[in-house]
């Protein structure tokens, strides 16, 4: 799993601020922004995470490159849906000899033979993948069937895919604005979350207190706040920070 913030938002904490403040402030942006002291800032900042008042976050965005993580991660990570996405194409991409695929941690866990075998199923899905894909450019090349301005192997790839299973590694670019992440945290830095996305989401979240500890330091699973949200399904096991 390879995870990079690309860009984000300038200053995201005095943007934020600056939100903030317009709203019950007689006073135009210019003027704010000379009152505003990093000192200020924070405490502003954080006076307005506790209140729960989370509509100023939404100004400051962050934009990541996710790569070598598997179609079922991203399933779920598409559900957060106030976010942009650019995921890699199976339609426009074949995957050729160079299939790769997330092997999961349990199957680690479960020994030497199990990871094999779950390698050798992967490369066996992946042979089909290419029959199919083969079959269909072929038919499709034989006879009259409309492609609608597509190539016959762009329409095998986007046929052949239906074979290929949520272990298929794909790369994806994520924006989201503060708010978004904060309730992204909150959902799967949760030992409930799958393993996977669990992961990811405490990658992001560290590299991003790197970035703006102000903003940060205390997002995360609700339980690292003292509270779980889960009702009668919580693991009973909080995360410690």
């Amino acid at each position: 799993m390879k995870i990079q913030v690309l860009t984000h938002t300038p200053n995201p904490e005095r943007v934020i601020a600056q939100a903030a403040k317009l709203c019950y402030s007689p006073v135009g942006v210019d003027e704010l922004s000379e009152s505003l002291t990093d000192e200020n800032i924070e405490k502003f900042v954080g006076n307005l995470a506790s209140m729960g008042h989370l509509s100023p976050f939404e100004h400051a965005t962050f934009t990541f490159a996710i790569e070598g993580v598997s179609r079922s991660l991203s399933h779920q990570l598409i559900r957060h849906r106030i976010a942009s996405y650019s995921q890699q194409s199976q339609r426009y991409v074949k995957e050729g000899s160079n299939f790769e695929f997330i092997t999961p941690n349990i199957v680690y866990e479960m020994g030497a033979m199990a990871y094999l075998e779950y390698g050798e199923d992967m490369e066996r899905i992946h042979d089909m993948y290419t029959k199919w894909q083969n079959k269909i450019q072929w038919w499709v090349e034989s006879t009259n069937y409309p492609t609608y301005g597509m190539n016959a192997e762009k329409v095998a790839n986007e046929n052949a895919r239906y074979i290929l299973p949520n272990a298929t590694e794909t790369k994806i670019i994520v924006s989201m604005n503060v708010r978004s992440l904060y309730n992204f945290f909150s959902e799967r830095c949760c030992h409930r979350a799958q393993e996977e996305i669990r992961e990811l989401a405490n990658e992001m979240l560290k590299q991003l207190k790197e970035i703006s500890p102000i903003l940060f330091n205390n997002a995360g699973a609700p339980c690292t706040r003292g509270k779980c949200e889960e009702g009668k399904y919580s693991c009973g096991n909080p995360i410690k920070i």
